[in-house]
């Protein structure tokens, strides 16, 4: 009766099961894993917030496949000044990046197509590629005291029914920018790109070597950068996210065609949003300078209390979460179980986000610093204590 690309394991694994027993029991555990911005005690422009979302062009409605011109233009001057020059006439606004992402799969992909996608990286990627009868093929993302791309690995991942290659810079979780040199490589394997740029103005420190954008490559097709208010403004609950689609010309003009009809099939997206999104990009600041000063305070905390433990921290350059190894004397499911049971405490084992090896923990710089701290400390005593 339903379709196998709707079919997935809802059986609850271990750490969702210990959760709900420590949550059914009151316990306190403190979240290591918050993303949400909005419950995250930031502070807001609440009155221009607000008074953006109330302007009486929002009673009108104005069907536009790719957004209203404003809403288009307001975006193209944000990228504009933060990479390549970007004319409003190549962005394409959606919902979100996960609409824009079946978009990109419609346009590029048949049934049985393949992407290349980075692991470890988020997992949306292979739901949302099998939502499109699409195949999600993973590529490495290696590890030497930093993160790289394997390029060998992307390059061994194409077959003749691949059709794209999917970037996120810097990428969740292991907080890794893709550098200029990367980009031309893959700008090399003649795919169109589909660059997750979403955190990329939330860097942890500086390097001269990683590309503003991926619109700056060289040489691709196509490329398809994403982004959106979720993290930039952090307000995930505006649901207005982007695409800025650069590339040949003679393909740019063609794609800009098809994904017309592809969007003008849907018209996701809120006309009060899009008649805000100036607005809402120029009252971002204070949430997100609080975002730049958290981040860095917690992964500055991180750095103070795992030396001379059995704890290390990966090397992470931006966006809002950090990885830390733990000794293989446990799996990580079997941590995570134990720090939820014993400590209070919830983090992502690192299977989540698909590490080729154990033992890994994902936690987010997100979380308020004197939850991090006690969280943190915690953990570190956990496996102080256990290992």
């Amino acid at each position: 009766m339903f379709s196998s690309r709707s079919s997935v394991d809802l059986s609850p694994n271990l750490l969702s099961v210990a959760l709900g027993r420590a949550r059914a029991a009151s316990r306190e555990v403190l979240d290591l894993t918050e993303s949400n911005p909005t419950r995250a005690g930031l502070p807001y422009a609440r009155e221009a917030i607000l008074a953006a979302l109330a302007r009486p062009a929002s009673l009108v409605y104005e069907p536009a496949a790719f957004g209203i011109p404003p809403a288009r233009e307001a975006v193209a001057r944000e990228l504009s000044a933060h990479g390549p020059a970007m004319d409003a006439s190549r962005v394409v606004l959606t919902a979100s990046t996960s609409e824009a992402y079946a978009f990109l799969f419609k346009l590029l992909c048949d049934p049985g197509d393949e992407v290349l996608v980075p692991v470890p990286s988020y997992p949306l990627f292979e739901h949302l590629a099998r939502l499109e009868s699409v195949r999600a093929v993973p590529y490495r993302l290696a590890y030497d005291g930093a993160w790289h791309i394997d390029l060998g690995s992307a390059r061994d991942a194409v077959t003749a029914r691949t059709r794209a290659i999917v970037t996120v810079s810097p990428n969740n979780p292991t907080g890794s920018y893709l550098k200029r040199a990367e980009l031309a490589a893959l700008a090399d394997l003649g795919l169109p790109i589909v660059s997750d740029e979403v955190f990329a103005q939330y860097p942890l420190k500086e390097d001269g070597t990683r590309a503003r954008s991926a619109l700056e490559a060289q040489g691709a097709p196509l490329v398809f950068a994403l982004g959106g208010l979720s993290k930039l403004a952090a307000l995930p609950q505006m649901k207005l996210a982007w695409m800025a689609v650069g590339g040949a010309e003679a393909r740019v003009v063609e794609a800009m065609g098809r994904l017309e009809v592809i969007a003008d099939a849907f018209l996701s997206l809120a006309t009060p949003v899009q008649h805000a999104v100036s607005a809402l990009l120029e009252s971002r600041h204070a949430a997100e300078d609080a975002i730049r000063e958290r981040t860095r305070a917690n992964l500055a905390f991180v750095r103070s209390v795992v030396p001379g433990s059995p704890v290390s921290l990966l090397d992470v350059e931006g966006g809002w979460y950090a990885t830390l190894r733990v000794p293989r004397t446990r799996s990580e499911l079997e941590w995570a179980v134990a720090l939820v049971e014993e400590d209070g405490v919830h983090v992502h084992p690192g299977h989540f986000f698909d590490f080729e090896e154990e033992a890994y923990l994902v936690v987010s710089l997100l979380t308020p610093e004197a939850t991090f701290q006690e969280a943190v400390r915690r953990v570190v005593s956990r496996v102080t204590t256990t290992a």
